[in-house]
């Protein structure tokens, strides 16, 4: 018979799994660490199993104690599994922005649940850390696991994810993203990273994306806490320092908004197939930029951190993202990204040299009306239009035999990626074509008819 003792020992040993459709040529590969696997979905199972197993240990915790814990919820969730399975009870409070998800989830493995204000202090009596304590200290054999100074949680990353993705990578990853809540992933995972990439004498990059509204960002770079603020994804960021971030591990830390945390998790589940929590989306938008920065070639890992399961009533629900100012028509509608993926083929170029009685040829047989032109000696792009072409043979200023350089016109109309289709419609107020561009090169050509086939066809 092939089987484990109990539900403890499937936490880690997670896959890593290659995004396709969210990179292209031109980025670093991204290999995602995929900790919502875990048994409550979420990376959390690592430190929550460790913390009591060595508690346990220590002598600190008895059986039948009860473990009391602030959490965002994915901490609690690990730590209720892990005292389902060790005989203990467990109260834990969690502020109130969290998904209802996660509080049924919680109360579904027998823990008691409190909900504090989110707009507090973490030092306020009615903080939910502050409530933590009381409740810990009141309650006989109370303990509180206190993840955000215990130091057994950096140490379950250490002795785990950092070899996992060592091991998995076979030591060739460059750089490793991952947001940072109590800071015990990263700082875990990164200080073991660092260190077995340093013993074969190569430097790996760490990089951190976290909310607007942390306060992480201003302390890694100022060393003082700037006002935070609220925020909408969960489980990442902080209103105060903990004990258990190391800073040294990080080379840089990003801010990234609600919005492209939330819309970027959505490309995932769309895009990938991979349904996680808001923090990866957060997670994610960072590692995209870094994967297009240090180009292809390189290896990137990004943790995802929890599973999409515990949000379905909040980002995941069009109208919650419309109702909060994340998802306008626009976005319901699409990207410049959609189209291009719906529409495929390639960009024909004319060259500075070609005839206009050539280019004209070509676009006859392709049935298209425009043609953007090859840079000529580190020059800025032209665009040869089959109106430009008529006005300068009609008007004598140019024979069917000069180059297309006499014709060109300056590039109008470029989009990026992540436009939105109400910016394309701009663009077409003014001219018949949008032009997509990548990294200043040209990757796409848009026209009306590109974007009415995509609509009827989403309809």
């Amino acid at each position: 018979m092939k089987y484990v003792t109990s539900v403890l020992d499937l936490v880690g040993k997670t896959p890593m799994v290659r995004l396709n459709r969210m990179v292209d040529e031109s980025m670093a590969t991204i290999y995602v660490k995929m900790e919502h696997l875990n048994p409550t979905g979420s990376v959390k199972d690592r430190m929550a199993v460790h913390m009591v197993l060595r508690a346990e240990e220590a002598g600190l915790i008895k059986p039948g104690a009860t473990l009391v814990e602030s959490t965002s919820g994915n901490t609690g969730l690990g730590l209720a599994m892990t005292a389902a399975v060790r005989g203990h009870r467990c109260v834990f409070t969690i502020p109130d922005k969290m998904s209802k998800e996660k509080i049924s989830m919680l109360k579904a493995y027998g823990a008691e649940v409190i909900v504090t204000r989110t707009d507090l202090p973490h030092d306020h009596p009615e903080s939910y850390v502050e409530v933590a304590k009381k409740v810990a200290r009141e309650t006989p054999g109370g303990f509180y696991i206190d993840q955000y100074h215990n130091m057994e949680n950096p140490q379950a990353h250490y002795l785990s994810t950092g070899p996992e993705i060592w091991e998995d990578t076979d030591g060739k990853i460059d750089c490793l993203v991952g947001g940072i809540g109590t800071g015990g992933t990263i700082s875990g995972a990164g200080k073991f990273l660092k260190e077995k990439a340093a013993e074969c004498g190569r430097q790996l990059r760490i990089v951190c994306p976290d909310p607007e509204g942390s306060i992480y960002y201003d302390e890694f770079y100022t060393g003082k806490s700037g006002e935070p603020s609220i925020y909408r994804v969960e489980g990442i960021g902080h209103d105060f320092m903990v004990g258990t971030l190391d800073f040294s591990v990080i080379d840089e830390i990003r801010l990234v908004s609600d919005r492209d945390s939330f819309l970027t998790v959505r490309r995932l589940a769309r895009e990938e197939g991979i349904l996680c929590g808001g923090s990866t989306g957060t997670a994610l938008f960072g590692a995209l930029e870094v994967a297009r920065e240090i180009g292809p070639g390189k290896v990137l890992v990004c943790i995802l951190s929890d599973s999409g399961d515990r949000y379905l009533s909040k980002f995941y629900d069009d109208d919650w993202m419309k109702d909060m100012g994340y998802l306008g028509v626009e976005q319901r509608l699409g990207t410049v990204r959609d189209v291009m993926k719906f529409k495929r083929g390639t960009v024909e170029f004319a060259e500075p040299d070609e005839s206009l009685a050539h280019v004209a040829h070509r676009m006859n047989n392709l049935g298209i009306s425009q043609m953007p032109v090859v840079r000529h000696n580190g020059g800025p792009y032209l665009m040869i239009d089959e109106v430009d072409l008529l006005q300068s043979l009609v008007s004598g200023k140019c024979t069917a035999n000069d180059n297309v350089l006499v014709a060109a016109k300056p590039l109008q109309g470029q989009v990026s990626l992540d436009d939105s289709l109400s910016k394309i419609q701009e663009i077409f107020d003014q001219n018949n074509i949008a032009v997509v561009m990548e990294r200043d090169d040209i990757t796409g050509i848009i026209s009306k008819i590109d974007v009415v086939e995509y609509l009827a066809a989403r309809s």
